[in-house]
């Protein structure tokens, strides 16, 4: 996403360049994500993991994301993910981006009943009449805390005191569907009129946005391995 992607690994060594590169050319060749000896969460690991949801994990999950648009696009993407997988959702994204005037927040609140029942025949999109339609009421409360705090931005990250909450997890056991933060928030967002905003939804967009970072610590997505640790 526009200003808010970052390469985990960026720090690494370049050593072995050429090889590891061939490696590559022959895996992409058959089907396979090449493996470039870097250690990530279990989620972004193994044979069954393709080459968009790795770099979704390498180069977005967990990196601050501040822009309403890309806030905004997040609350809608983890909405519709309710029920469904993210690597599902994922690869609907420039999808929604298009039906969705790119996450507009202003024009989507003022999209008619008339388009958005043209989406719900978009075999693109998850084609669920109330997530398409909570977009829209979705972006109008959007609206009013824009209207009242000055950005979505300011309300959301004041939950964390503006700062990445840095998590120290060992396995992929140990993170967690809520917390106490997500409970507040999804609470706030429910009270203002928000849809598709559970716990466990807003603990998923935390994470998406990096106001929790919760990769592993033997993750090289970590802060701690590649020098930028802030603890909150």
């Amino acid at each position: 996403m526009a200003g808010s992607t970052i390469d985990c690994g960026r720090s690494l060594s370049m050593a072995g360049t050429t090889s590891k590169s061939s490696k590559a050319a022959r895996a992409r060749e058959e089907g396979k994500v090449p493996d470039d000896g870097r250690t990530r969460c279990n989620w972004a690991s193994g044979a069954s993991v393709d080459l968009p949801y790795r770099r979704y994990h390498d180069e977005e999950w967990g990196v601050p994301v501040h822009e309403d648009r890309r806030l905004f696009e997040f609350l809608v993407l983890e909405g519709a993910q309710a029920g469904l997988s993210w690597r599902t959702v994922l690869g609907k994204r420039d999808a929604y981006r298009r039906a969705f005037h790119d996450f507009d927040i202003a024009k989507v609140a003022a999209m008619s009943d008339a388009r958005l029942e043209k989406l719900l025949g978009d075999p693109a999109l998850i084609r669920n009449r109330l997530k398409i339609f909570s977009a829209r009421n979705n972006a109008r409360a959007a609206m009013q805390i824009i209207d009242e705090s000055g950005s979505l931005d300011a309300w959301l990250w004041s939950r964390v005191d503006g700062k990445p909450l840095l998590n120290h997890w060992r396995s992929q056991g140990e993170v967690p569907a809520t917390s106490g933060i997500s409970d507040a928030l999804s609470k706030a967002l429910h009270k203002r009129g928000f849809r598709f905003v559970g716990s466990t939804i807003m603990y998923a967009f935390m994470q998406a946005t990096g106001m929790v970072n919760d990769h592993l610590d033997s993750c090289f997505c970590h802060p701690r391995n590649h020098g930028k640790a802030k603890r909150a």
